[in-house]
């Protein structure tokens, strides 16, 4: 926990150029992510109502809603914050950027994983919606207000739209409809 508390520091170094000093101790997100991977021990203890309780306090506190469950690496940096939602079976790999009003959601159809699995590298813009259990591999870029993402993205790839569309595609501008299905990944 440690280590991960370091590396979201040296996240926010690395993407945001207004950071100054030590003001990054004022960030939300770093506290919300934080306060995250002590309640997320809590809830993979099976303890009752205790890990619910601290991500609603957790909630008042940062403006941003991440369920006991939900799976989080190191490195992870949440401009802003506020309206960020990340639902209980999310999964998200190391080094990922989310900006404001990002959601992970489900869609109220699934059942077991109901949630976007987001691969390592992944930058995710203000407002973007990815619902249900999709996969996001590595590497991928998603605009602003790209809304209902719900198709998996391949790695290495910039997304964005209403519906999201692949707009690049290793570094070659392309405009393609995200695909039914792609190789499945998992984030370790």
């Amino acid at each position: 926990m440690a280590l991960a508390f370091v590396e979201d520091i040296r996240a926010i170094y690395r993407n945001d150029p207004a950071v100054r000093n030590i003001e990054f101790i004022l960030y939300p997100g770093l506290w919300a992510i934080t306060w995250h991977r002590l309640i997320h021990l809590f809830y993979e203890w099976h303890i009752p109502f205790f890990p619910r309780l601290m991500s609603q306090i957790n909630r008042f506190l940062t403006g941003l809603e991440i369920h006991p469950g939900a799976t989080i690496g190191k490195g992870i940096f949440v401009d802003h914050g506020a309206g960020v939602v990340i639902g209980e079976t999310a999964v998200i790999g190391n080094n990922c950027v989310l900006f404001h009003n990002v959601t992970l959601g489900g869609t109220g159809k699934h059942h077991g994983k109901r949630h976007p699995t987001v691969g390592n590298d992944v930058f995710i813009g203000t407002g973007a919606v990815l619902l249900g259990p999709i996969h996001v591999g590595d590497h991928v870029k998603i605009g602003a207000n790209s809304f209902v993402v719900m198709r998996d993205i391949p790695s290495d790839c910039t997304v964005a739209g209403t519906p999201a569309k692949i707009i690049k595609r290793d570094g070659v501008f392309c405009d393609e409809d995200l695909p039914k299905t792609i190789e499945r990944i998992e984030v370790s």
